[in-house]
């Protein structure tokens, strides 16, 4: 029996307590505390980024860590340099006598060559190291403090705010009082149990090991050339393998696992030689089994106590979506939050919280879904004859890959093209909102959409001109009156605003209007020629500029 130990003390005051430092928490406190905002972020295991998760950082997430001040720093982190090439090799087995089925070249858009659809390639790059930056920028921020080892016991709420219980082995249990608290405490989340939220869906859909191991010679063992991946299609069945980081660090996932089983490190090595058919000393680290599922929560709030990431949403890793959906729910509560304590912000933009992110949760869950139903049946065990019935075999499957695969290594369409089109807070213009594609990235300024990017005739992007609240966009020739009724509204209403007039972009042709309000996340809240209350509207402050 645990011994209960309530430390008799006044209680830990703050603005935002979030639940979890992960890529989703340390996202949620920098958003915060880059804006004023006093957060206490815990976290109950030891240190952040133990166990290695998602490897690919997209285009959408190094985008915010620019806006953050630390993209470069993550591009210093990548391990085998930023331009490893990003190659997804599928083949029959990795060693000596595998064939090659079908290559895909820069999955994720994850070449440093400047595009002018963003302002930030994607990187190969292992979450733990994106956490490291991530919490190197949070314990920059002077109102954001940082507990380890400290858990999250229950809550309860009231109007004015929430009161948890938190609890360490050292102190036993202490409490906290905050405006806010935020769940970001992964797939077993206790805060979403609290709140009575229930995770709808599939549970169970397949079993995989994870296996991370360090192989000395691996890399010069095979004649496949560099990639991220290398998918082994072969006798035994379907695995991933590939390079994690320096020191010889490799991962390997294969399908077959047992429910709530886990392998021996003696097994796993073994398994790593006969999946690969490479006979170098192998140093299994962790062996750890994982679970693919689709689900989704029937509700992501109640009152101050809000749900983000794999609280709230679970899915396969097909698509590399998970950990940079996550940061996305990170950064809108962040700023929504935000806009509320220090008063510009109403409860409608708390309220857009659900409202936005849970139909974008829902797109990409059924793209990944769509992506794990084609994932390669058992082939034959002929695949990897040298004869002419495995040459025929290897042909169809490696036609059947090209032809269908592209679609989980090619995805800026959902990375950037996925609008919020039923916002509370966003003020739709009548106009047909652009038709969604899963690969094909058609920037639109459409409300609700991501902002159109663009570089400047000086080197930088467009987004390093908007400020840390609203923008709004102007094209050249505006009246400058509709810019300082703007401006006047902003000043009512104490919201922070920038005005950019972006030289050499033309504004509405990128825009699709010559005046486009920007939110604080980069996506359009408005667009049009003549200034409207659209301020008070993506705010939620409607009801107060109207009484004004």
């Amino acid at each position: 029996m645990v011994e209960r130990r309530i430390r008799t003390v006044h209680a830990i005051e703050t603005d935002v307590l979030v639940v979890g430092a992960g890529p989703v928490g340390l996202a949620a406190a920098i958003e915060l505390g880059s804006r004023g905002v006093k957060v206490l972020l815990i976290e109950r295991n030891p240190r952040v980024g133990a166990a290695p998760r998602a490897k690919t950082t997209n285009v959408r997430t190094r985008s915010h860590l620019r806006r953050w001040g630390i993209a470069e720093r993550l591009a210093a982190e990548a391990p085998f340099g930023v331009d490893y090439p990003n190659n997804m090799v599928f083949l029959t087995r990795l060693g000596a006598g595998g064939h090659e089925l079908a290559r895909f070249a820069n999955a994720f858009n994850a070449s440093p060559e400047r595009d002018e659809r963003y302002p930030e390639h994607a990187q190969w790059v292992p979450q733990y190291r994106l956490e490291t930056v991530m919490l190197e920028r949070v314990r920059e921020l002077p109102g954001v403090e940082v507990r380890f080892e400290t858990g999250f016991v229950t809550a309860t709420q009231s109007d004015e705010g929430v009161t948890a219980t938190l609890r360490t082995d050292a102190d036993g249990e202490f409490e906290v009082r905050a405006k806010y608290l935020i769940g970001a405490d992964g797939g077993r989340s206790a805060v979403r149990e609290l709140i009575g939220a229930k995770l709808e869906g599939r549970h169970g859909l397949s079993h995989h090991y994870n296996i991370i191991f360090r192989a000395p010679g691996m890399s010069e063992a095979h004649g496949f050339g560099p990639a991220a991946i290398y998918w082994q299609i072969g006798k035994d069945g379907f695995s991933a393998v590939g390079p994690m980081d320096k020191g010889d660090l490799w991962f390997f996932n294969p399908g077959g696992a047992k429910p709530g089983t886990s392998l021996s490190k003696e097994d796993a090595a073994a398994l790593i030689h006969e999946r690969t058919g490479i006979d170098v000393p192998v140093e299994v680290v962790s062996a750890d089994s994982w679970t693919a599922s689709e689900l989704l929560a029937d509700k992501y709030a109640q009152g101050r106590i809000l749900l983000a990431g794999d609280a709230c949403h679970i899915h396969p890793p097909a698509g590399g979506y998970g950990m940079n959906m996550g940061v996305g729910d990170g950064v809108d509560l962040g700023w929504k939050i935000a806009a509320v304590l220090k008063g510009w912000g109403g409860q409608a933009l708390i309220d857009s919280y659900e409202a936005e992110r849970r139909p974008v949760h829902r797109a990409v869950i059924d793209e990944a879904m769509a992506n794990y139903a084609i994932y390669v049946a058992l082939p034959p065990p002929e695949i990897e004859e040298d004869s002419p019935r495995g040459e025929a075999i290897r042909a169809k499957v490696g036609a059947g890959v090209q032809a269908s695969k592209a679609r989980e290594f090619h995805t800026l369409g959902t990375v950037l093209g996925l609008c919020y089109g039923k916002s509370p807070v966003i003020a739709d213009d009548g106009t047909p909102a652009p038709v969604h594609d899963s690969q094909i990235y058609s920037p639109s300024g459409h409300p609700g959409c991501l902002a159109p990017h663009a570089w400047l005739p000086d080197g930088r992007s467009l987004y390093d001109l908007f400020g840390q609240g609203f923008s709004l966009i102007v094209a050249e020739g505006v009246d400058g009156a509709e810019v300082d009724r703007a401006v006047g509204q902003a000043g009512r209403l104490s919201v922070p605003f920038t005005v950019v007039r972006p030289e050499g972009v033309d504004v509405e042709r990128l825009y699709g209007a010559p005046l486009a309000l920007v939110r604080p996340d980069q996506h359009v809240a408005w667009r049009g020629a003549c200034w409207t209350d659209a301020l008070a509207h993506a705010t939620g402050l409607r009801d107060s500029v109207s009484a004004a």
